[in-house]
């Protein structure tokens, strides 16, 4: 059976810093910690989304604990915006963070799972739509920075098939769909055709 959840708080104030903790220690299947190179979750609390907090995030997630939860007093659409660009999984407002929810949210973000207020991600999705439409599409990229072209080959890779026959079922020359995988090979990073495939089954883009 697994053991609790390690997570990290952090507070821009003393009072904050300790109530949170005793908010996430009361319950048996958390442990607070105060090293945050051990953390699976980070708690950030702050009354605003700026740029000091972000700056935070930033630090917390190069010493390795990218799951990052924040309780903030004052969050509108674009305070959520630059907090889900940072990479943070969950978002509260402060005044909604009891025990049930705060813990619920830890839980999630230690699952790999998110959480937003429900009164915003409405818009939200509309920005990620309006994105979507209005930069990406034009440039015949989708929401996971491939092409529709580039996702079919890396398809039919995990279908097992070879180039040769990528090409026939896509009516490219060979060439074509070798330079498709390049590029995609290169602009994320990745060693081989192997790896990719791989990179897009674990980041649900096939």
């Amino acid at each position: 059976m697994p053991g609790p959840i390690k997570v990290f708080v952090y507070a821009d104030d003393p009072i904050s810093q300790i109530g949170v903790a005793s908010q996430l220690g009361s319950r048996a299947d958390i442990a607070v910690i105060e090293d945050i190179d051990d953390a699976v979750v980070a708690v950030l609390v702050a009354d605003d989304v700026d740029e000091q907090l972000l700056g935070v995030v930033a630090a917390i997630q190069r010493d390795g604990c990218p799951r990052v939860v924040m309780v903030v007093t004052r969050l509108d659409e674009n305070a959520l915006l630059q907090a889900v660009e940072t990479g943070v999984a969950a978002v509260l407002r402060r005044n909604e963070a009891e025990t049930d929810r705060l813990v619920e949210a830890v839980r999630a973000a230690a699952a790999g799972d998110g959480s937003v207020p429900a009164d915003l991600l409405g818009r939200l999705l509309g920005r990620v739509g309006h994105l979507q439409r209005t930069v990406l599409a034009p440039r015949g990229l989708m929401l996971s920075g491939l092409t529709a072209r580039e996702t079919e080959v890396l398809r039919l890779i995990a279908d097992g098939c070879d180039t040769a026959e990528i090409a026939d079922r896509l009516c490219y020359s060979e060439r074509t769909v070798k330079n498709v995988l390049h590029d995609v090979t290169s602009r994320l990073g990745l060693r081989n055709r192997s790896h990719a495939v791989a990179y897009a089954v674990r980041e649900g883009l096939i």
